[in-house]
């Protein structure tokens, strides 16, 4: 067994620990779907930055910088970045100020229980693609590092992951993110500093650069094509029931607001060593067949045994932190808002089981996925995309106006769906998740000049 193989283990296993740990703290549904709402400013953004810098960030953003220049950072992380600081200064507090337990309950309260369960049958998906996406990523790394079949590896993955989630709920979530995140941290700034020192100096390594390709904006670009790029990650970072799960935990609106800025203006401080990996990567390996293994390689090229078993393990932190976070935020929803409104349970201790199988079942299911598909990544942006553009825009009327009811909210999100479908799979425009924001406004609008909403118990808490 190398090196690696021995950090790997050893780091799974500590996370497993502190889910067995945590798990004698859990007592309530709340306490395994909340926290407890015991999150203060660190663990909050600590926990928001973990969730949000997934592999996808170290590879992916990293590979499109090496190939098309600063400009092909503008989603990942810059937009997505810009998705958790517009969370921070416009939706957190409010949220918190519900007193709401799951990004579903929101939509109970404000519209109606058909309402919930429609916005949680179209955002469980998104999320559980997401998760076999990671649990796939996280079975390659081990494959490779111990020289398992890429099914076994899968396995041994999820079966990792489920244990801890299932175990702990966010509370061990939380810590183990705390723990990914000084890892992820680490392992990047040892990995920079080799390679800025290989490359004589941070301006040295920046005079080799081509000028074109320090460019955010390409020179030929579209307004619309723009906004299309950039209201993909907003959009759906603000409605993505991970980084709210969080929001919602925190032990106070100030406090949640407070954690969401750190934890978006750590995401992207932290982003831009990949950035700047990818920005002077073809003078240090040029020619690579493959960009996105552009850090993989410098790490394996540049750092010894020991330095590289901690890059490992930042890669396996940030998709660790990810799906967990997944799992548990999918799981609650599923339990809360869907199973226990079929068939309800009056104690703390059934609720609590079911949310835990929830997240058990859900983990299943993403495992089943991890195996079965090879591209899932491209289904996780559509899952994403198909459900965030009608969800966002009830969101936002819901929350800052009195406008529109259920029949306003349901024509919405089915517009929004249904349009974003039309546009990227039949017509193939080129800003269909704009047209689907435009269709979801224009349809709760009308729905609600043609039915004037219930009278409803809902108050605004910004106003009392």
């Amino acid at each position: 067994m190398n090196a690696v193989v021995v950090g790997i283990v050893g780091y799974v296993g500590l996370q497993i620990l502190i889910g067995v740990w945590v798990s004698r703290r859990i007592a309530t549904e709340t306490d395994y779907i909340l926290a407890g709402r015991s999150l203060g400013v660190m663990l909050g953004g600590v926990s928001i930055f973990a969730t949000w810098f997934g592999a996808e960030v170290i590879m992916g953003a990293a590979g499109a910088v090496y190939t098309e220049g600063l400009s092909g950072a503008q989603a990942e992380p810059f937009a997505y970045a810009a998705g958790i600081l517009v969370m921070a200064a416009l939706f957190a507090a409010r949220l918190w100020r519900r007193g709401i337990q799951t990004f579903g309950d929101f939509f109970r309260a404000r519209y109606s229980p058909g309402v919930e369960k429609l916005a949680v049958v179209l955002l469980i998906p998104g999320s559980v693609f997401w998760a076999a996406a990671q649990i796939r990523g996280f079975g390659q790394i081990v494959g490779s590092a111990a020289g398992l079949e890429v099914a076994t590896a899968i396995t041994i993955a999820a079966l990792c992951v489920v244990i801890y989630s299932v175990l702990g709920g966010l509370l061990a979530d939380v810590y183990t993110d705390f723990i990914q995140g000084i890892v992820i941290v680490t392992g990047l700034v040892l990995l920079v500093v080799v390679v800025l020192a290989q490359a004589g100096g941070l301006p040295t390594a920046l005079e080799k650069v081509e000028p074109a390709r320090l460019a955010l904006f390409e020179q030929d670009w579209a307004l619309l094509a723009f906004l299309e790029r950039w209201a993909i990650p907003i959009c759906g970072s603000v409605v993505a029931v991970e980084l709210i799960s969080r929001i919602l935990a925190c032990r106070s609106p100030e406090v949640a607001r407070t954690a969401a800025a750190v934890g978006g203006g750590g995401y992207l401080l932290i982003a831009l060593i990949p950035v700047t990996l990818g920005l002077i990567g073809p003078s240090l390996l040029p020619d690579l067949a493959e960009a996105e293994q552009l850090i993989p390689e410098l790490a394996k090229a540049l750092l010894p045994t020991l330095l590289y078993v901690i890059f490992v393990g930042a890669l396996v932190s940030a998709i660790l932190s990810t799906v967990d976070s997944t799992l548990i935020a999918s799981g609650s929803m599923l339990s809360h808002n869907l199973l226990a409104r079929i068939n309800p349970i009056n104690t703390e201790a059934g609720k609590l089981r079911l949310a835990r199988l929830s997240v058990a079942a859900l983990g299943a299911v993403a495992y089943i996925l991890a195996l079965r598909a090879t591209r899932i990544s491209e289904l996780v942006e559509m899952a994403s995309a198909f459900a965030s553009a009608g969800i966002f825009v009830t969101l936002v009327f819901g929350l800052f106006t009195r406008i529109g009811g259920p029949a306003s909210a349901v024509a919405a999100m089915i517009a929004g769906a249904s349009v974003w479908l039309t546009g990227e799979m039949v017509l193939g425009w080129e800003t269909p998740y704009i047209a689907g924001l435009a269709g979801a406004t224009i349809a709760y609008v009308a729905a609600a000049a043609l039915s004037p909403s219930p009278k409803s118990a809902w108050t605004d808490p910004e106003k009392t």
